[in-house]
């Protein structure tokens, strides 16, 4: 399917430029994203790169994936802070105003703000 051999799959495992899954027989398991990555591997051999400069652009792109992941996360969790503020705001009394105080963090302020100046 990759158009490469075992041994070469072998050797890639073995530096940690690919993961796989064990079954219970002990056979290595490879999804899709091992295709795209042993593809993406021979595209940078053939463009020149190093193993060694290969597997620092993978971290890197590993990294930069998480990093996306964890502000998505972040954001969701913002925007349901913004929900809770908003839903209480519409009334109006002590306990409510209370609720308010207590919930709102820094970074669902600073997201108000924003958003209140990129709404005027």
């Amino acid at each position: 399917m990759a158009n490469v051999t075992k041994r070469t799959i072998d050797h890639y495992t073995n530096l940690g430029l690919l993961e796989a899954e064990r079954s219970a027989s002990n056979y290595r398991y490879y999804d899709k994203s091992a295709i795209e990555r042993l593809h993406f591997i021979e595209q940078c051999k053939k463009d020149g790169s190093s193993l060694d400069e290969i597997k620092k652009r993978i971290l890197e792109k590993d990294t930069e994936e998480i990093d996306v992941l964890e502000l998505r996360l972040k954001i969701k969790g913002l925007e349901k802070d913004v929900a809770d503020v908003l839903a209480h705001m519409d009334k109006s009394d002590i306990k409510n105003i209370e609720f308010v105080k207590k919930n709102i963090t820094h970074e669902s302020l600073s997201l108000i703000q924003t958003l209140l100046i990129l709404l005027n």
